[in-house]
């Protein structure tokens, strides 16, 4: 299994020699799953946290009507958990399950914790990715609460050009907290003003 991908995208934020090199990879379990196979369900404990090889993930909670609500979409080089389940061991509140057929390298919490004190660089690592996890997050709930359903679909179109191509226009609207029908009325005024 190629790992090189996984390997530039930690070699972003900290340096590896070859022995923690190799201590880390056997810790990587690969796992493939089918379009709508989910990693994570609603109610288990999240016991890994997971780097996308390859393919398009979700995560989303259901409302009480049973309507999915995303909260963040994965693709290629990024990582997804339930941090909430994943840090304090409670029921996952999201599911994540896999929008193409995908492939992920799993890291189990308890492999984390012994790579913590074997590798502790690995610490600066995670709290980057956290940081910038949370930084998103808060982003992206201020400009829910601030800017209008247009700007933050543009925002989203700029921001994760990337996503357009792969995720259905319902799942956009889910992310944005819009309907579709809104959407496209949303994209019908955008093309007619370009």
């Amino acid at each position: 299994m190629d790992h090189s991908n996984l390997l530039k995208n930690i070699a972003k934020h900290i340096t590896l020699n070859g022995d923690e090199i190799n201590y880390f990879i056997p810790l990587m379990k690969y796992k493939e799953a089918g379009k709508k196979s989910f990693l994570l369900k609603e109610g288990q404990v999240s016991k890994t946290i997971s780097y996308v090889h390859s393919g398009a993930l979700r995560a989303y909670y259901l409302d009480k009507d049973g309507n999915e609500n995303i909260i963040m979409f994965a693709i290629n080089d990024w990582w997804v958990t339930d941090m909430y389940s994943f840090s304090t061991g409670q029921p996952a509140l999201l599911n994540i399950d896999a929008m193409e057929d995908s492939a992920v390298f799993e890291l189990n919490k308890n492999d984390l914790e012994d790579l913590y004190l074997k590798v502790p660089k690995f610490e600066r690592f995670f709290r980057i990715i956290m940081q910038n996890s949370y930084v998103r997050e808060q982003l992206r709930s201020i400009q829910n609460l601030s800017i209008t359903a247009e700007e933050r679909y543009i925002n989203f179109v700029n921001k994760y050009p990337q996503f357009v191509q792969r995720v259905s226009q319902k799942q956009i609207a889910s992310y944005l907290g819009i309907t579709p029908e809104f959407l496209s009325v949303i994209r019908k005024k955008l093309s007619k003003g370009s």
